[in-house]
């Protein structure tokens, strides 16, 4: 039974990052297009970098004139978008039950699609989303790690 949850998790997370694959780097090419992606072509690739922490994020915060579902979108989607991989990451292996191991796991995967769009140029590098994107781990880590908390056995008391 153990080996089935394990092989379910896996295949989850595997959909998973396959469908924030698309979201974060083939956001505005259509899925019929993607078996057909030509990397010479430049229809979809455009730069606008931020290596500046917390610049984009005071940007939506303070300082943009956009509709209010579009600030939330591009601050709370960060979020929430890597909060599975936080949550299911550590259903997966032991290794990931620490805020460290899970925040390093976060922070790689989030960076590799950031490093991704920088080199490719279908997106652009932000380093808020590093920030956004790992505090979304650790967020979906939590109700892992208070799950364990109360799981593990009280100490006899004598």
């Amino acid at each position: 039974m153990k080996i089935l949850n394990k092989s379910v998790l896996f295949l989850i997370l595997c959909l998973y990052l396959a469908i924030l694959t698309k979201l974060i780097l083939f956001k505005y090419i259509p899925l019929s297009e993607i078996h057909q992606f030509n990397f010479t072509s430049n229809q979809y690739f455009w730069r606008s970098n931020n290596f500046v922490p917390f610049k984009t994020i005071y940007f939506y915060l303070f300082l943009a004139d956009l509709n209010t579902g579009i600030k939330i979108e591009n601050l709370v989607g960060n979020v929430i978008g890597f909060a599975p991989f936080g949550f299911i990451l550590p259903l997966l292996s032991k290794k990931f039950l620490n805020l460290k191991s899970i925040t390093l796991a976060t922070l790689s995967l989030s960076l590799t699609f950031e490093v991704l769009q920088l080199v490719f140029e279908f997106g652009s590098f932000d380093v808020d989303d590093l920030i956004l994107n790992t505090l979304g781990g650790i967020l979906g880590y939590i109700p892992i790690r208070v799950y364990y908390f109360f799981k593990r056995p009280k100490k006899k008391r004598k």
